[in-house]
Formats: C-alpha cells, structure tokens, sequence
C-alpha cells in the first residue's frame, strides 16, 4: 500500500490546472460599443418624441390662424357690419298714456278749428235765423228749428229712431225742453256731432237728442242747466250722414215716440 500511495502521489509532480480560454480584446470592444448606442438613442427617443408629440399638436391651431389671416378673419367682418347705427333721441319719443290723450285733444281741436274757420270763410248767410240764439215762442217745449227753414224728410219707423230735419248747414238749432246736459260731443256713436238733454216736461221724464250738428258749434257741455228754446249748436252733416239736416228722437219715460207729433202737440 505504501508503494500505492507513493506511486500515486509524487511529490515532484506538478499538479494539472485546467487552462482557460483567454478572452480576445476585440470582441469586447464592439459589444461596449452597441450598447452605448442603444442607449444614447433610447435617450434621444425619450427626449425627441414628446417634443415631437407637442409640436404636431400645435401645427392644426397654427395652420388655422393662417388661414384664417389669409381668408381676411371672415366673422370679425361679419360680426363688424351687423352692428347696427347708435339710437339717437331725437328720433323717437315717449308714448304714454297722458301724452296719447294730449295727443288726441290737440288733433280735435285742430280739427275744431279748422271746420270753424271752413264755416266762418264760406261767409253763406241763409237766412236770419242763422243770427238768432233763441226759438220764437214761450212754452215749457220749443220747435228746435226755427219755422219754415226745413222739411221732414222721414220720421220714427223702419228702424230708424227719429225725425230728419233737412235744413241748410249752420241753421241754429235749439233746446226742444229746458233741463240738464247729458252728452256734448263730437263723435256720439252714428249720430256725429250730437247733443242729449234730460228734461221733465209735464211731470214726465223727456229725454231729446240732437245729431249730425257741425263741427265746433257745440253751445252747451255736459252738466249744464239749459232753458227751453236756447241755442246749441247749428245744423250739419256728421255721422252716418247723407246731406245737413237734424235728426231729432224725442223719449218719453225711457219710450221713442213720433218727434213731430210730440212738438205739434206741446210747442208753444
């Protein structure tokens, strides 16, 4: 055994190392070299790329703006001449209520004023009672129309509700009772320029109304006490007229009766 041992374990002989491959300096180099690049363009891209992102993100806003300082800015130009004028005062004015009403009372007078003065140029004097300011006669009932300057063209009946008067425009005409005024007006429903007195005439309630009167010669106003044959006002042609004439209804107790029988049987 001991001769084994020495056999296999000699002190001399070296000891048998397994030898290593040495590592070639230039295959090291380009694999150093590749991995730098990639990483110099992983840092490009992460830099480039957002910068990228944002640039292309502003080009469509960019490319509108052009376009739109080349298409001359369209709805500024539009926007610009619908702007309308500035209001100025001067040419309108407030309508209220007071001012319409004032309105309206300057205009009838006007029109007062001007059927006056058409009355007053025409200087035509039919006969004289054009001067006169109260009937002929004493009784509690007058004729309203002086005697003999008109005709009765028809009366109460056939839907119509009194008596037409026909006589020359501006005849005077008078009170048929004395009592107090209902209506003065210028405009009274079909009637034109009319008239309404309230009278009591033998104990009785006599209502008489006077219409189609000219414009202006109104003599009496509402609320006013007359007496029996004064004068009102003077003949014309207003309303639901067809030439001058006076119609007259006459009311007793509330009832239209005959106007020309009623002043036949009470005139005085």
């Amino acid at each position: 055994m001991a001769a084994d041992i020495a056999t296999n374990e000699t002190p001399d002989a070296p000891k048998r190392r397994t030898p290593r491959t040495p590592r070639s300096r230039s295959s090291v180099k380009p694999m150093r070299t590749v991995a730098i690049f990639a990483a110099v363009g992983a840092l490009v891209a992460a830099v480039a790329l957002p910068a990228y992102a944002a640039t292309s993100s502003v080009q469509p806003e960019a490319a509108t703006l052009q376009q739109m300082a080349v298409d001359e800015a369209q709805s500024l130009v539009v926007a610009s001449e619908a702007t309308t004028a500035p209001i100025e005062r001067s040419t309108y004015s407030a309508t209220t209520p007071e001012e319409i009403a004032k309105k309206k009372a300057e205009e009838a007078a006007k029109k007062r004023a001007a059927a006056a003065a058409r009355l007053a140029s025409s200087g035509s004097r039919l006969s004289d009672a054009d001067l006169r300011l109260v009937a002929a006669g004493s009784g509690e009932v007058r004729y309203p129309l002086p005697q003999g300057s008109y005709y009765v063209s028809r009366t109460l009946g056939s839907g119509h509700n009194g008596a037409d008067m026909v006589a020359p425009a501006g005849t005077p005409i008078f009170a048929a009772a004395g009592g107090v005024v209902r209506v003065s007006t210028e405009s009274y429903y079909g009637y034109g320029v009319g008239i309404v007195i309230d009278s009591v005439v033998g104990g009785q309630r006599v209502s008489t109304l006077y219409g189609h009167m000219t414009n202006g010669t109104r003599a009496v106003q509402v609320g006013q006490v007359v007496q029996p044959g004064q004068f009102i006002g003077k003949v014309g042609n207003t309303g639901r007229s067809y030439g001058a004439h006076l119609h007259f209804e006459v009311r007793v107790n509330g009832s239209l009766v005959e106007p020309i029988a009623w002043l036949r049987a009470n005139a005085g």
